[in-house]
């Protein structure tokens, strides 16, 4: 299934001080370049969030309007790098994936979302289920006519900025994937970060 991806990494990363998840590390990789690693076999890739200037060549890169406006801003800032603002060109993929920057664990959940795909063509998209039962919109593969429909819808019914991603996606019809345990693990505290063997140290 073709495919491209936005890698969401411009959040404050309050609850850790301020300190950048994107750069904490995860066996010898940054949190970003893990989650960039889980992307392999998209058609282009946007990260939204800071440039760190060592991404891959060809990343694109963008930033949320404003600045920390939360992932459902972020999307539609993902979407118009993407070059995703007007009907679907030949080059462009009918499908993206929308990844957070801080599940290091992310890669074994995408060939799964992508087979269930596969074998529902029809649906909007796939997010994840952890296997203690809880939805995770931020991995998860949608269909970019669908996102944009709401990204258009949201924007008109009071604004992206600071907008619930859940809301986003709740008039989408998704699959509900079971996805590996640990893939949708993520770093939210210092806690979390110690529970994962995520390194506080910045490169």
């Amino acid at each position: 299934m073709d495919f491209d991806a936005m890698v969401l990494a411009g959040g404050k990363s309050s609850r850790l001080g301020g300190v950048p998840k994107a750069q904490l590390r995860y066996g010898g990789a940054t949190l970003l370049q893990r989650a960039l690693a889980a992307t392999r076999g998209a058609g282009r890739v946007v990260v939204v969030g800071p440039d760190p200037g060592t991404l891959p060549d060809g990343t694109l890169t963008a930033r949320e309007d404003p600045s920390f406006a939360g992932p459902a801003a972020a999307i539609a800032a993902g979407l118009l790098a993407l070059g995703h603002s007007q009907s679907l060109s030949p080059n462009h993929s009918a499908w993206v994936l929308v990844m957070a920057c801080d599940m290091p664990l992310a890669a074994a959940a995408v060939p799964v979302l992508l087979q269930e795909l596969s074998a529902h063509p029809e649906s909007e998209g796939a997010l994840s289920i952890s296997s203690d039962g809880r939805k995770q919109p931020l991995l998860g593969i949608y269909r970019v006519s669908a996102l944009q429909r709401e990204v258009q819808a949201v924007s008109e019914e009071g604004g992206l900025a600071n907008a619930a991603v859940f809301r986003l996606l709740a008039r989408l019809d998704l699959l509900a994937v079971p996805v590996p345990e640990g893939s949708t693990d993520d770093v939210d505290t210092w806690d979390d970060a110690a529970a994962l063997g995520v390194d506080g140290d910045l490169p």
